[in-house]
């Protein structure tokens, strides 16, 4: 599995992704999930999850800059038009692939996080989705989560908006993958971090982070030192109501326990003698007769 996160705020954009493919107890994989595209007008990240064989397929497309419906990466005019370019390679590669995959019990997984800048505009963070469409971050809703984004989530929704400053939100999204990283054993190290800055057009701040980087380190040992120092730190709950803050009986509707509703005993049908059952068959043989 993977676990990648994007951020679109006002200062720029930050993505992080593990590198983990499989955690079979015999066999781990490791593959990059996070591809840059420079160029002199423009930056883009693409990060990946899913089928590793369906979105390596897109990447190549991407890579070779292949024109779809006259586009690529390299000549589209703006982010939007770019990702549009991505559903498109997509939907080249499903068309190519997803009788094999059916016929094989496959589904056709593909799940992307694209983001970056052109030349002019501001910097934009889209999600796009197997079937080629997308949607794209707002202030509102300014992050994008793919693979196993359950653990890293409230972190992200505590902190995060899309005035949050560059360093914070980095800060931010290692805890959230971290929280990944200690929960899920398909999440794994080395991560690949790109935090860019709007309008530079580069990625000066590049990092594969691995057990030994010392920030990383850092992070993973003090949050959860300071998780279990919040948790202590919470009075328990006072069943007497001496504590008046900590009190969990009052003012609360008290239940009783629930009554069983016993089913009255079926009477028991009289049992018939062999004696009757004898002097019945007789009679069912006297009437034949008749």
């Amino acid at each position: 599995m993977t676990y990648c996160v994007g951020l679109c705020l006002k200062d720029g954009l930050v993505f992080l992704s593990d590198t983990r493919t499989n955690a079979g107890v015999d066999q781990i994989g490791t593959f990059r999930k996070m591809t840059l595209f420079q160029e002199k007008d423009r930056f883009f990240t693409l990060m990946s999850a899913g089928n590793l064989a369906i979105t390596q397929a897109v990447k190549e497309i991407l890579l070779q800059g292949q024109l779809l419906n006259g586009k690529n990466l390299w000549t589209a005019e703006n982010t939007h038009d770019a990702a549009v370019v991505i559903g498109d390679a997509i939907k080249q590669v499903y068309e190519r692939d997803h009788r094999a995959l059916e016929k094989a019990g496959i589904d056709f997984n593909c799940n992307l996080i694209f983001g970056g800048q052109v030349k002019g505009e501001r910097p934009r963070l889209f999600n796009i989705y197997s079937a080629g469409n997308f949607i794209e971050a707002t202030p509102e809703t300014c992050y994008f989560q793919i693979g196993e984004s359950k653990y890293g989530k409230p972190i992200l929704d505590r902190v995060l908006n899309f005035n949050t400053s560059l360093n914070l939100a980095t800060k931010c999204a290692l805890i959230s993958m971290d929280s990944t990283l200690n929960s899920n054993i398909s999440v794994g190290l080395p991560l690949d971090l790109l935090v860019y800055e709007k309008n530079s057009l580069k990625a000066n701040k590049l990092v594969t982070m691995d057990e030994s980087n010392p920030y990383f380190q850092m992070i993973h040992q003090l949050w959860g030192e300071k998780l279990r120092a919040a948790f202590n730190s919470i009075s328990e709950p006072s069943w007497s109501g001496a504590n008046k803050s900590s009190a969990i009986s009052a003012p609360a509707k008290k239940m009783g326990a629930v009554p069983v509703n016993r089913q009255p005993a079926k009477s028991k049908a009289k049992e018939v003698t062999p004696a009757v059952k004898k002097s019945v068959k007789k009679t069912s043989v006297k009437a034949k007769a008749k």
